[in-house]
């Protein structure tokens, strides 16, 4: 498909003041009902990290693990769950990060990450930058050989600029900048 982007946009569903007034939902469900853009996401995703070496995929709950599994499969490498705390039933590694009005935190089991992995980060949707900055700092502890990050979305608009939370030459990629 020649213009992906497009296509992609065309489809995403937005909702008005949801989760509360003033915020426009960026619904990527309405991509997951369409066979179409599952198919375009993937090809554009596998195609962007099919020669990358990526060894695990760190899909961020809950919308990351959708594309997630899917690139997991796809690229034949490990999937490892970002979870809320006391979600995974093993000994886990956890991050705490700031949200608009509280703080949150994810965790990923001990020995979910080697020294020897090519870590890519995955999540539907960069905003703020809290939730994926956390994972990265857990994938860091693990030193594996390479971080990389890719979202569906990554939100500029409304004085968003999650890439910036970000260290200088950090790899991160979306396939839509609205």
């Amino acid at each position: 498909m020649t213009d992906y982007k497009q296509f992609l946009l065309d489809n995403l569903r937005s909702v008005p003041d949801f989760p509360k007034k003033g915020i426009n939902f960026r619904d990527i469900t309405s991509w997951f009902i369409n066979p179409e853009c599952v198919e375009v996401m993937t090809q554009c995703l596998v195609e962007r990290y099919s020669n990358q070496g990526i060894t695990k995929i760190v899909a961020l709950e809950s919308r990351g693990f959708l594309m997630g599994s899917i690139l997991s499969r796809e690229l034949h490498a490990g999937l490892v769950l970002a979870r809320k705390p006391g979600k995974l039933p093993v000994a886990c590694v956890s991050e705490s990060y700031e949200k608009e009005y509280d703080t949150d935190s994810i965790e990923m089991a001990c020995d979910a990450i080697t020294a020897d992995d090519t870590v890519l980060i995955h999540d539907d949707l960069l905003a703020t930058g809290g939730t994926a900055l956390a994972a990265y700092n857990i994938v860091k502890r693990f030193n594996p050989k390479r971080i990389m990050l890719s979202f569906l979305i990554e939100l500029t608009d409304e004085g968003l600029h999650g890439r910036d939370v970000f260290p200088d030459g950090v790899e991160l990629k979306a396939l839509l900048t609205i």
